[in-house]
């Protein structure tokens, strides 16, 4: 069971997203606040999983909620959901703590399953996000200048770059003539070829070391 509280100032979105995390098998969202320093007061009791986290707060801001979190509970796996697609928010939200960046648009099934992938250890991010993160990397020139033998074959090196490009599972596998399904055996095998738990993490890996 993943247990999860929600930080949200909006009362039907926060109210919804505990409806959708309490009524799906396997989650239980254990609080849900409107404020970070009501989160913050309860938050040692509660000890959840996944913090999901709105940057936009009345009071103190979400960027300053993640902080006090992470000081209070070091492990604690922190999941922004915001309206908010801002470059600066984006890395200062990364910077503070938090492992991983929705926009609100986010599907239910979706953000059902970054939750998951974030409880596993990955980095879930909104595609527009990750974008932004691997122009970041660009922009800052971070790419090694040389680029290492790859142990990828050409076909997952194809699916990899579709993905850095921004692209869907089911978008790549059109541009491939591939089924979806393909596209994810793929994946696992890149997944484990590059040592990562993640799309956002390929995706970095990917841009760091020159593999596409």
């Amino acid at each position: 069971m993943i247990s999860v509280i929600v930080v949200e100032d909006n009362d039907s979105i926060r109210e919804g997203l505990k409806l959708l995390i309490d009524g799906t098998d396997g989650y239980s969202c254990v609080g849900a606040f409107s404020r970070c320093d009501f989160m913050l007061r309860e938050l040692a009791k509660l000890n959840p999983d996944v913090l999901l986290m709105d940057i936009g707060l009345p009071g103190m801001n979400g960027i300053e909620g993640i902080k006090k979190a992470k000081a209070l509970l070091p492990e604690l796996t922190i999941l922004v959901l915001t309206v908010y697609e801002e470059n600066e928010l984006v890395f200062d939200a990364l910077c503070a703590g938090a492992c991983g960046y929705l926009v609100k648009k986010t599907p239910p099934s979706k953000l059902l399953e970054a939750i998951q992938e974030a409880y596993q250890g990955g980095s879930p991010m909104s595609a527009n996000i990750a974008r932004k993160v691997i122009d970041f990397f660009q922009n800052k020139k971070t790419v090694s200048p040389q680029k290492p033998q790859s142990i990828l074959t050409p076909r997952e090196k194809e699916i990899l770059t579709g993905l850095v490009e921004g692209n869907s599972f089911k978008a790549i596998a059109d541009s491939l003539f591939i089924s979806v399904e393909t596209v994810r055996f793929h994946f696992r095998n890149i997944y484990r070829k590059l040592h990562v738990h993640s799309q956002s993490e390929a995706v970095a890996k990917a841009i760091k070391e020159g593999i596409v």
